[in-house]
């Protein structure tokens, strides 16, 4: 089984390989990065009809190969992946849904840590679809800290900001990058702390199987 990991960001790349070896080791995995997408994300603020372009060509690249599965790990995509899931002929999974489908059903007031200030509106606009609130921390410094390899750094920040959220049903942590924080996290809250990589491949295990 041969699944296609899409990914805009370095820092993404691990925290979903070490998924796959906890929940799904067998599957044969490729790893397509083309890491000037996110820089150039934020630096025209907006999903641009070329940035999308270059998110289907990836995943045509992927079906190409043989792909029996899509999984792309970058949340500030959304709508370029959403028209890339409607035509493929294989699932794909945007970063979050599994996640966030798994957030709802722990109740109405979910909370959610970010490190990727574009990322928020569009992942704030996609979790109004399952109806309930979200209130959103994005800590920038964290992902400055992770991109110098000062990942104790993102993990402390992000576990500083999390108490901000308490009261919350559940947090997710908003990227595959800022999973590594869980444990940090989860040692500042009562309430779960959900992550995308675990939620996504369980997810997409279960379509393609």
């Amino acid at each position: 089984m041969r699944i296609a990991l899409i990914h805009a960001v370095r820092v993404a790349m691990q925290p979903v390989e070490d998924a796959f070896a906890r929940h799904w080791p067998d599957a044969e995995r490729v790893n397509l990065l083309d890491d000037s997408l996110s820089p150039d994300r934020e630096r025209d603020g907006v999903l641009t009809a070329a940035m999308s372009r270059r998110l289907a060509t990836l995943a045509e690249y992927a079906l190409d190969g043989g792909a029996s599965g899509i999984l792309y790990t970058c949340s500030a995509f959304g709508e370029a992946i959403q028209a890339v899931k409607e035509s493929a002929r294989v699932p794909v999974l945007k970063p979050n849904e599994a996640m966030f489908l798994e957030a709802a059903r722990h109740g109405k007031q979910v909370g959610m840590l970010a490190t990727f200030a574009p990322s928020v509106a569009s992942m704030e606009e996609e979790y109004r679809e399952f109806g309930g609130a979200l209130k959103t921390i994005c800590v920038p410094e964290a992902m400055a800290a992770l991109k110098k390899g000062d990942g104790a750094t993102h993990d402390r920040l992000l576990a500083a900001a999390a108490p901000r959220l308490q009261g919350c049903d559940a947090i997710m942590l908003a990227h595959f990058s800022t999973a590594r924080a869980r444990e940090a996290v989860s040692a500042a809250v009562r309430c779960p702390v959900l992550t995308a990589p675990d939620a996504a491949v369980l997810r997409l295990k279960s379509l393609v199987s």
